[in-house]
């Protein structure tokens, strides 16, 4: 593939692409900016809305609006207006830990992990369902870096990552798309420096899994059961996140890392934290919208 700068921005880190098909605008935020923006697929049109602590992931929702999390806190954001609304709020979560990847589910639910932000890192991370009724559900636990979030085309199979570098996993469950259940969860992949540690994803038509392989500098695709089948190179050494855009889903921007909190330190690279952009071989999943928003 491909990849070509599409925004030189340049951030400590970019995260959480985000694809609106009726503005024709890519929603990602700046985490520790902290910052929504928007941007068209040619590099123009750059918005950019503050938000008052940091921002993990966002989804868009059946209104247009956007749900985005804030450390703790699940809030309905209107980038037409710049209103922000709580919507939920982490009860019993570590005040060391905050809301990490998150992705719109085709249940119409918002799934949402944490990271754990303590030192030395524990394993003591979650993933949790949002609805649009403002109730939370925990539904898995034991993460360091909750990551990965990414859905089947058929809404049947829901993967997930976790970035800890005690686990560097990804795993398969079985989804309900109509209850919001999970169960029959099965390690498919575990990865290393070589692939780089498994970041945000996306799946592709398919229904193979494109996982961002932050600090290897890497790209990489695989199936349903955790064979890599692919895996690209790209421009700087920290991808995190894939998107697949535009009319046909087949234009994939790629956020990126620029700083590193941790051991890893990041290889030098002028435009490492920038958003890239490259023609897919095969189109994305659509992302579905929150229901009841």
């Amino acid at each position: 593939m491909d990849f070509t700068c599409l925004l030189d921005i340049r951030c400590a880190l970019g995260e959480s692409p985000v694809w609106d098909e009726r503005r024709e605008l890519l929603f990602f935020v700046v985490a520790m900016g902290p910052a929504i923006h928007a941007v068209r697929l040619d590099g123009t049109r750059l918005q950019t809305w503050p938000m008052p602590k940091p921002v993990g992931s966002i989804g868009l929702a059946e209104s247009g609006r956007l749900i985005a999390a804030l450390w703790h806190d699940l809030v309905v954001f209107d980038p037409d207006t710049g209103a922000l609304t709580q919507l939920a709020k982490l009860t019993d979560e570590p005040d060391t830990n905050r809301l990490n990847d998150g992705k719109v589910g085709p249940d119409g639910a918002f799934w949402v992990g944490t990271i754990v932000l303590s030192k030395p890192r524990r394993p003591v991370g979650s993933l949790y369902r949002l609805t649009g009724d403002g109730r939370v559900e925990r539904k898995a636990t034991g993460y360091g870096v909750s990551n990965g979030l990414a859905f089947s085309p058929d809404g049947r199979t829901m993967f997930h990552s976790d970035s800890f570098s005690e686990a560097l996993s990804v795993d398969r469950w079985t989804l309900d798309p109509t209850t919001g259940e999970i169960a029959g969860r099965t390690r498919i992949a575990v990865l290393d420096e070589k692939t780089g540690f498994p970041d945000g994803a996306a799946c592709d038509a398919e229904g193979h899994y494109w996982s961002a392989g932050v600090f290897g500098g890497r790209l990489n695709r695989f199936t349903s059961t955790g064979t890599l089948i692919e895996s690209h190179p790209v421009p700087v050494p920290a991808p995190t996140m894939p998107c697949f855009c535009g009319p046909d889903l087949r234009t994939l921007v790629l956020t990126s890392l620029r700083e590193s909190s941790g051991a890893i330190k990041i290889a030098p690279n002028l435009k490492s934290g920038s958003l890239f952009v490259a023609r897919a071989p095969i189109a994305g999943t659509p992302i579905g919208r929150m229901r009841g928003l």
